[in-house]
This record gives structure tokens, C-alpha cells and sequence, in this order.
């Protein structure tokens, strides 16, 4: 699914009204209806409902909205804001619709004073001020107005973009000056400023309504940003030669592991094998030879000549894949041998954890990095190697420019998992839950990704079927389990059901 700019989106609305074709105060009406079927579907109308709207042609969807509650029988008091005189031309029909109703007045268009209404527990706010166009923070009476429904008891709807919320980049917003809703019914598509975690206090509960804008349109605009769902990832799965032997389906590398931390190396071991590697090969450290034989006994170990510590690289010609990082330790010597190991290395390469920490602080080596590298970082790690972060979206840059100047891939990990591709283009995950905040998870997913490379996966493809798979492992334990006692062990169990999942 394309995650479109609001400058994009402004671009479908036209298409649409232009190709359907449809009057634009006709589209209107339908965003209309299908935001008042949700609001009927979850409030009844024993709830009073007080309506802002804003000059533009979110305050004509407010307007709208009050009208057809008002035709349902709901208590309905709308305030159009019109301070400077100047409303978009369907933002004026709509007040025209609404004034024309018979009985008592139902609008009040505030001009210059603003006596508020009393907005109390039990009540519903319909918040139509601004939407996706807006491009600067909010002042003035417009943030005293947001503080004042958000000090309020009340209940909270926002149309399409809660009101003072950027639909991308909200670096340098006031954020007490963003409306804090209960439910927002985003139109068509998600925002990219829903998927950064520090924007959930404003956007609260998310449900998308389908306006039926032209599919055509949406096909034809490049969207720099996608989430990824099944359907995208079902046919990216290699099915298995019916003749393979375990010679055909690749021998994986992993360098993990020091004394103390064998785990980590177990972990992306069993993750590698249940990805359907052929052979893995760990090379690890002489301690951790007893733990990984017992725990991962399918697996070839190729010693450290050290007791406790990787010292030393190792030829990569007969793997079809390199993972590395894991429980690798950060000593002096082990930051030697891992960018020995990386400017040899022959194959699709996965660098995570200690192979990171190793990196950030020796940035000049990130130069010598082989093309086409995966990194793996959660947002601590993409801030040591890029810097402290004001915000998600700034950090997401930073990956993404990261990506770009490796010629990689860097997988940002987290509740959106961001996959940054090389050409600037970002995928986000649709699956797991916050159940997978719990140590290992990451080494699953690295081995989870080498698995899928010495497969045969390309690059992009190993991150977006990986990702996907790892994620949905957890939502399978997090059903069977709940979220609150998964372990990373258990997303490698749980792993070849999520292959089945895809695959049925």
C-alpha cells in the first residue's frame, strides 16, 4: 500500500474529479458519509456533538458531517471558523447546505470573538480545523482553541489529520498545539506521520475509510514511501526444487558470539536454519563450542582461535551469505577482525548489533563497507552511527540518506519496522507487536535475513519477506502466548507457521 504526500494526495483528489469524473463538492459528500457512518457506528445519538470546522476543505467535510448527524437525529453544534473571510468554494456550499436546514440555526460562523462551547465527559468533539494541507504550526486563536478541546473530558474525532498534525515531517511543530483525538478517520490512505511512535498521543485510535479515489490515479503516482502486507510478500517466496539436496540451498556464514554471549549466536542460528538454509557455519569463539553444538546441533562450528573473543576473518568464497555481529563483544581486536571481515567478504552481507556499535565509533571504516551490505539497527544504534535524533522522521532521513551514500540497505527497526533501500526508497512492515521488545529478537532477524540470502533471495527481497516474517512470528506467538511472555526463542518457533500463513 502507497503512502502518499498531502501534496500528493491534493494531486489524486483533482485526478479523481477530473477522471471519474465527479464534482468535487460530490467527492466531498462521499468522504461525508463514509466518516458519519463511522462516527454512528461507535457513538449513539444520546451523545451531543459539538463540530469545529476551518476554512478550508476540511472544515466543508466538518460541515458536511454536521449536517448528515443533524438528519440522524443527533444534538449537533458546529462552529465554521472564518476569520480572515475567506472559505474554499466547497467549504461555502457546504455552509450554504447546512444553513438551508429547516428549524433552528445550526451554525456559528465566528468572525473575530470566540465565546467556546462547554465541553464536557459524555460529549463528542468532530475536529474538521485543518487536514493534510497544512505546512507550518499552528497560533494564534487556533492553538488556544486545540489546548481547550484538549483540556476538555470530551471525546474526539478527527477528520483525516488530527488538527496541527503535519502529514510528514512534524520536526519543528508545537506539539500542545496538535489536537489530541480519541479516533481519527484518516480518508483513502495513512499518513506518514502515523507511523512514528512519538505522533500516537495525537492520532490515538486509526481507521482508514475508503473514498474511492481514482485506483488508476493512485497506480500512476510514485510513492516514495509503501507498507508492505501479505499479498506483496506471498509472491516473493521461492518455492523448493523438488529435487534440492542440501547442497543446493546455500551454505550461510555466521560470525557471533563471545564468551558470555553464545545466546545471541544460538539465536540467529535457529533462525538461519528455520529460513531454510541449506548448511550454516558459525564461526564463534572456542568457549561457546559446547553451548552451540547442544543447543544447535545441526550446525557446522568453525573455531576462533581465541578462548573467548572473534580475532580473526575467515574466507567467505563458499557461502552464499554472511552474517555478522551478535553477541560479538566490541574489544579493540574483535573491531579489527570485523572490518577484515567485511572488506573480504564475497557475499550478500548482514551486520547487526555489536558489528554496528563497532562501526559508530569507528565511523571513517563505513567507507570501506562492500555494496549492497544490510544493516540491521534499532533507533540506538542508527543514532550512534548517524547522530542523536530530534524525532522519528529525522531519523528515518538519516537512515535513508545512509542507505542512499552505502549504495545498502539499512532495516531501522521498531513497531514500523523501515526497510531503506539504496534507490531512496522505504518499506514499511505491517507486522509484529510490541510483545518482540524483548532481548534476541534482533538476532532472529538476523539470521532470519542471511537464511533467506543464502536461499537465493535478492537483497530487497530478503529484507521484505524477512522483516515481514519475523513480525508475523510474533503476532502468531502473541495469539497463542500473549505479548507479555514472549521470548526471541519463541519467534523461532513459531517461525514456520508464518511461512505456512504466507504460503496458504
Amino acid at each position: 500500500m502507497k503512502i502518499f504526500t498531502g501534496a500528493q494526495i491534493r494531486e489524486l483528489d483533482k485526478y479523481t474529479i477530473e477522471n471519474e469524473p465527479i464534482k468535487s463538492i460530490d467527492l466531498m459528500e462521499r468522504a461525508a458519509r463514509a466518516i458519519t457512518r463511522a462516527i454512528t457506528e461507535r457513538w449513539p445519538q444520546e451523545v451531543p456533538v459539538v463540530v469545529f470546522a476551518g476554512p478550508g476543505n476540511n472544515g466543508g467535510d466538518a460541515l458536511a458531517v454536521a449536517r448528515l448527524l443533524t438528519e440522524q437525529n443527533y444534538q449537533v453544534q458546529t462552529y465554521l471558523f472564518n476569520i480572515t473571510g475567506k472559505l474554499s468554494a466547497d467549504c461555502t456550499e457546504n455552509k450554504r447546505r447546512l444553513t438551508d436546514r429547516k428549524g433552528r440555526p445550526l451554525l456559528t460562523e465566528v468572525t473575530q470573538e470566540f465565546d467556546p462551547p462547554r465541553l464536557e465527559s459524555g460529549m463528542l468533539v468532530v475536529d474538521g480545523l485543518f487536514g493534510s494541507g497544512l505546512n507550518k504550526p499552528l497560533a494564534g486563536g487556533f492553538a488556544s482553541l486545540v489546548k481547550y478541546i484538549n483540556a476538555s473530558q470530551a471525546e474526539v474525532v478527527s477528520i483525516d489529520v488530527p488538527s496541527g498534525l503535519m502529514t510528514e515531517d512534524n520536526t519543528y511543530n508545537i506539539r500542545a498545539n496538535i489536537v489530541r483525538a480519541t479516533l481519527t478517520l484518516t480518508l483513502q490512505n495513512t499518513k506518514l506521520a502515523f507511523l512514528f511512535q512519538e505522533n500516537q498521543q495525537f492520532v490515538g485510535e486509526l481507521k482508514t475509510l475508503d473514498i474511492r479515489l481514482s485506483q488508476e490515479g493512485m497506480e500512476k503516482t510514485d510513492a516514495q514511501y509503501t507498507i508492505q502486507e501479505e499479498q506483496d510478500i506471498r509472491p516473493l517466496l521461492r518455492p523448493r526444487d523438488p529435487f534440492a539436496h542440501k547442497g543446493t540451498m546455500g551454505h550461510a556464514l555466521l560470525v557471533a558470539g563471545s564468551y558470555g554471549m553464545a545466546g545471541a549466536a544460538i539465536l540467529a542460528t535457529r533462525a538461519c536454519m528455520r529460513s531454510g538454509a541449506g548448511k550454516v557455519t558459525v564461526h564463534t569463539p572456542k568457549r561457546n563450542v559446547v553451548p552451540l553444538q547442544i543447543a544447535v546441533p545441526e550446525a557446522v562450528l568453525h573455531t576462533d582461535r581465541e578462548e573467548t573473543a572473534f580475532s580473526e576473518p575467515i574466507a567467505t568464497e563458499d557461502y552464499q551469505a554472511l552474517g555478522i555481529g551478535p553477541g560479538l563483544g566490541t574489544s579493540e581486536q574483535t573491531a579489527i577482525a570485523l572490518i577484515a571481515q567485511l572488506r573480504r567478504a564475497q557475499c550478500p552481507v548482514v551486520a547487526d548489533a555489536d558489528a554496528l556499535n563497532i562501526l559508530s565509533t569507528r565511523r571513517a571504516w563505513l567507507q570501506q563497507l562492500p555494496k549492497g551490505i544490510i544493516l540491521t539497527p534499532h533507533p540506538k544504534e542508527l543514532d550512534r552511527l548517524e547522530g542523536q535524533s530530534v524525532d522519528s522522521y529525522e531519523r528515518l532521513t538519516k537512515a535513508r540518506l545512509l542507505a542512499e551514500r552505502l549504495h545498502g540497505y539499512v532495516v531501522l527497526k521498531g513497531h514500523h519496522t523501515a526497510i531503506c533501500m539504496p534507490d531512496g526508497h522505504i518499506v514499511f512492515n505491517s507486522t509484529g507487536n510490541a510483545g518482540m521488545a524483548t532481548a534476541g529478537s534482533g538476532d532472529v532477524l538476523t539470521g532470519i535475513i542471511t537464511g533467506l540470502l543464502t536461499r537465493g533471495y535478492g537483497r530487497r527481497e530478503a529484507c521484505m519477506v524477512g522483516v515481514y516474517l519475523h513480525g508475523l512470528a510474533g503476532d502468531l506467538a502473541a495469539e497463542a502466548l500473549g505479548q507479555e511472555s514472549i521470548t526471541a526463542s519463541d519467534l523461532i518457533t513459531y517461525l514456520p507457521k508464518a511461512f505456512l500463513r504466507i504460503e496458504n
